[in-house]
């Protein structure tokens, strides 16, 4: 089981327990991390048992029908519900994916469901994901150049090219891979970690980009980059089925091939 950030001089207790609404021997129980900031309480598991016949085959369905029918209180992000947005990323029997695409029937016993790892929590299931996006915006994700465009059309790729950003262009920034990631935990104020460096590697390998020489001068940092030690947690819980643990390597081979 994955570790989390607790509040300081806390503890995570017994919660309550809820009663599915309805009954029908197909019972299923969730065990859900709670905790308010503003409540001054520790942090806590709730158990809810609910009914599968009544619930939606993946684990977000039962979390909505949580807050619907058993406890309002309960918070979590959630928007397309189609594996797209990452919004729902959590960590779900020990796993970082999205609550979207993973199916309840994977999980034997209790459905355990924590924030995800090592992030300030907001309130139950959302993590801050602030200096996550910061760091995504430190590695300038748009296309740069420096010749004007051409007049009368698009900067082109050849089909090779563009075969190049696959497997790069797919990532939701969902967070699931940094916060899978120890390197991220201890050093998430200096290392940029596995999803913002996926991101560098995407725009490294445009064709169209121009400034690939500044853009590897500002990952050639022994923190930013090189705290990355190729475990491989990020690429083995990508919910997307991408590898940032190789996209890192090659940013890697990059930088030696220049020197």
């Amino acid at each position: 089981m994955a570790e989390f950030t607790l509040p300081k001089n806390s503890k995570i207790v017994k919660g309550r327990t809820y009663s599915s609404p309805t009954q029908t021997g197909n019972l299923k129980t969730f065990e859900i991390y709670r905790w308010d900031p503003d409540g001054g309480e520790n942090p806590r598991l709730d158990s809810y048992q609910m009914d599968l016949d009544a619930t939606g085959p993946m684990v977000l369905d039962a979390l909505i029908r949580i807050k619907n029918d058993s406890d309002a209180t309960l918070t979590f992000r959630r928007s397309c519900r189609e594996g797209i947005c990452g919004s729902c990323a959590m960590n779900i029997d020990g796993t970082n994916t999205l609550a979207c695409t993973k199916p309840i029937d994977e999980i034997k016993g209790k459905v355990k469901i924590y924030p995800l790892p090592h992030m300030p929590v907001v309130k139950d299931l959302v993590p801050d994901l602030t200096n996550f996006y910061a760091q995504y915006a430190a590695i300038k994700p748009w296309l740069q150049t420096k010749t004007p465009p051409p007049p009368d059309r698009e900067r082109l790729q050849s089909k090779d090219e563009r075969a190049e950003l696959d497997g790069l262009y797919e990532c939701i920034m969902c967070a699931s891979c940094s916060t899978s990631c120890p390197s991220y935990w201890w050093n998430s104020d200096r290392y940029l970690g596995p999803a913002a460096l996926l991101q560098a590697y995407r725009w490294i390998s445009d064709s169209r980009d121009e400034v690939t020489g500044e853009r590897l001068d500002e990952l050639d940092d022994p923190f930013r980059l090189y705290r990355c030690h190729t475990i491989m947690n990020c690429t083995k819980t990508c919910p997307k089925g991408l590898n940032p643990a190789k996209a890192i390597s090659e940013i890697k081979k990059l930088l030696v091939a220049r020197r």
